[in-house]
């Protein structure tokens, strides 16, 4: 297989043939990217409001919107506020200046936010309670439980606690990076004569915000919890003794969490990340949450103090964080209110001799519906045969103790020669990269952190193993990281292969990262920032080239987000020329589809269900030879030209087949597929019912079945 070239001779653009070609670059063709982003994060909330999902299943899914909004505003506002005060007159591919922008993010953040907190205190609280789940308010306590929580605060709390008095000795303190803090109001004097009026009360993380009551405590039930704020509003007047408070409110400031390391100036990476990591706590305030019953001239007091505007804060009914409730359905002994619980498939042959298995043939994973284990097996058969030599893989977000790490540093004690590629700059994954390298260097594994000013996302790990026909490689290559946590909540591909110019590839790509040369020959993968965005658009353009000809013509694709202009156009071009483009794209998606003379030939659909959608496939037709790929990267501007990706085929003709149908059955989903308008918009397609149970449960019963 050519990687450089899809055809003989180079693939003319659309726009070149054409005269009347509507300009492609137009901002009107483009939707913000980050109003998309915030247009997903409502598809996920509306997940709560699905009845034909378990009860804790859809309070996880507000708990999840309530994070990534955390993150939105953490690293993209944050960034839009940055370039807003550096480049005011930068614009973006839709055409919007970055304070007109903010503008209307905020308007559509308060929306969301708002109906966040209707939909947990209308919908789901009720909801719980019908189910004997309590969020008990201070009101409703029964005298036993009022004693009872009286103690826990003396106990467990009022150990830990520092209020802090606001006077000229006591300025405002330095408030964490969403931390839950509490603004009080106090009448009197204390024992020094000091009457300032107000105070700061910060929670320590450590403590529980949720807060179960023990059944046997009269007019308890079986899951009754009390919130930490309200434990401490009912017991802060202790705090200060001898005065009163007259009102306590609680807040949370989101701060701006980009780390800021320059890879050129710096000698040492890990020694810098390290330093800056400390400080990733105070960057800039962004957004500011306040209890809803918060007086004005106390709001616009937190307001001031860390520089923010009214557009900026956000009054809520509830938590300030509701992400900590995702905590509540693991204190919950209730199966019926949960999805329920499946086995993954587990592929026999790599459990009992994976270099024999793919000498005979590739096997491809499809997570989570086939279990991580061969991921675990490969490594670990890898570290105790004695014909193994070395192993090479990338590392990007592995999770804190991590059972691949176990195996590679099995592998070093054992006199493997390792060599780990780690990404230290895996956003809030940074730490614990860090304690990975370093203990991977312990037992004597080689460790680099990849290319200075390039992001290694690429997911490969290669076994070289000695053989009678001389060293072989072997190789597996992924859509996602290497984590046995997320393998079981994402959907991502894993395909293990024995073929020589994959092994070749993956080698050459290994050596670019680990040592320094030219761009070496690529037989069979893409990888960017060289070949990919390139190949991916030659393809799409030939499609457009096979239809005119009246070759079979088709374009379909799953990924995670769309956002590259050049690859946009590409689909615009192909689009013109006829050919029927499907795409399935979870998050972001720029392009606009359905406009007349555009985009009409392009559908474009989410899918929000139980797993979330990480596969990146691409699917072309080829004049009735399909090409199947699998990929590191999505169709953004990050992945494709400031990242280190890989794009692989899938060679094995049934495996090839397989990936096709899978995907087919997304682009069919009637159950949990949203469709996107040439507005913007979203419209949901339908619901689940037993006819159309939606891909990923047909995709979980298969594996069952097997």
């Amino acid at each position: 297989m050519n990687t450089q070239s899809p055809s003989s001779s180079k693939v003319e653009t659309l726009a070149a043939e054409t005269t009347d070609m509507p300009d492609l670059t137009a901002p009107e063709l483009y939707i913000n990217r980050e109003l998309s982003l915030l247009a997903f994060n409502r598809r996920v909330l509306e997940q709560a409001l699905d009845e034909s999902i378990p009860l804790l299943e859809r309070l996880k899914f507000v708990c999840i919107a309530s994070s990534n909004l955390d993150e939105f505003f953490e690293i993209r506002v944050a960034g839009l506020k940055k370039m807003a005060e550096l480049n005011p007159n930068q614009r973006g591919a839709d055409g919007q200046p970055p304070q007109e922008l903010l503008r209307e993010i905020a308007d559509r953040a308060h929306e969301l936010v708002d109906e966040q907190y209707r939909i947990f205190n209308d919908i789901l609280l009720p909801s719980m309670q019908d189910k004997d789940i309590r969020f008990l308010r201070r009101s409703e306590w029964t005298t036993e439980q009022d004693t009872w929580l009286a103690a826990y605060f003396h106990e467990e709390l009022m150990p830990v606690l520092s209020p802090l008095g606001l006077d000229p000795a006591h300025p405002f303190p330095r408030i964490l990076n969403k931390s839950l803090n509490f603004i009080v109001q106090l009448q009197g004097k204390d024992a020094f004569g000091r009457n300032s009026g107000f105070a700061i009360v910060q929670a320590p993380r450590a403590l529980p915000r949720l807060i179960q009551i023990p059944r046997e405590i009269p007019g308890s039930g079986p899951s009754d919890f009390v919130f930490l704020s309200s434990v401490i509003h009912a017991y802060v007047d202790d705090l200060f003794p001898g005065m009163q408070a007259t009102g306590c409110y609680q807040f949370r400031i989101t701060r701006n969490s980009d780390l800021l390391v320059d890879e050129e100036e710096t000698e040492d990476l890990l020694e810098a990340l390290e330093g800056e990591l400390a400080q990733r706590q105070w960057g800039d305030a962004v957004r500011l949450e306040v209890a809803q019953n918060c007086p004005e001239h106390l709001w616009r007091y937190l307001m001031e103090t860390v520089q923010l505007s009214p557009a900026d804060v956000y009054q809520v009914n509830g938590p300030v964080n509701l992400n900590r409730l995702m905590a509540l359905p693991d204190l919950i002994d209730r199966p019926e209110l949960k999805y329920p619980a499946f086995t993954p498939r587990v592929h026999k042959g790599m459990a009992q001799d994976v270099f024999n298995t793919l000498r005979e043939r590739d096997v491809l994973v499809h997570h989570p519906f086939d279990s991580f284990a061969p991921v675990l097996e490969f490594l670990r058969q890898a570290a105790r045969d004695p014909n193994v030599l070395a192993i090479k893989q990338t590392l990007y977000r592995t999770g804190a103790k991590s059972p691949v790490v176990d195996a590679l540093i099995e592998a070093a004690r054992a006199g493997k020669e390792v060599t780990v590629v780690v990404e230290l700059r895996a956003r809030f994954d940074e730490a614990e990269n860090i304690d990975l390298a370093e203990a991977l260097q312990e037992v004597g594994a080689h460790v680099v952190y990849g290319v200075v000013g390039y992001k290694t996302h690429a997911k490969m790990s290669m076994v070289v193993r000695r053989e009678e026909s001389g060293l072989r490689q072997y190789v597996h290559l992924g859509t996602g990281n290497y984590h046995p946590k997320t393998a079981r909540l994402y959907t991502d591909y894993g395909l293990f292969t024995a073929d020589t110019k994959i092994g070749h590839d993956v080698h050459n790509l290994f050596l670019q990262l680990t040592s320094l040369g030219k761009v070496t020959q690529m037989h069979r993968l893409l990888h960017s920032p060289f070949t990919l965005q390139k190949c991916q658009v030659e393809r799409i353009d030939r499609e457009a080239e096979n239809h005119r000809a009246g070759r079979p013509a088709r374009i379909r694709a799953k990924m995670n987000a769309l956002v590259d202009a050049q690859m946009i156009q590409a689909l615009y071009r192909a689009s013109c020329a006829g050919v029927p483009i499907e795409l399935v794209v979870r998050g972001m998606c720029c392009l606009r589809p359905g406009i007349p003379g555009v985009s009409e030939n392009i559908r474009v659909i989410s899918v929000v269900g139980r797993f979330l959608e990480h596969t990146r496939v691409f699917c072309f037709e080829n004049g009735g030879e399909p090409e199947v790929w699998l990929s590191s990267a999505d169709w953004m501007e990050r992945n494709l030209y400031k990242r280190v990706e890989t794009a692989f085929p899938v060679l094995d003709a049934r495996l090839r087949t397989r990936v096709i149908n899978e995907l087919q059955s997304y682009i069919d989903d009637r159950a949990r597929a949203w469709q996107l308008n040439a507005d913007g918009s979203y419209t949901r397609i339908g619901y689940p019912d037993e006819a159309n149970p939606g891909a990923q449960q047909m995709l979980l019963d298969a594996a069952t079945a097997s």
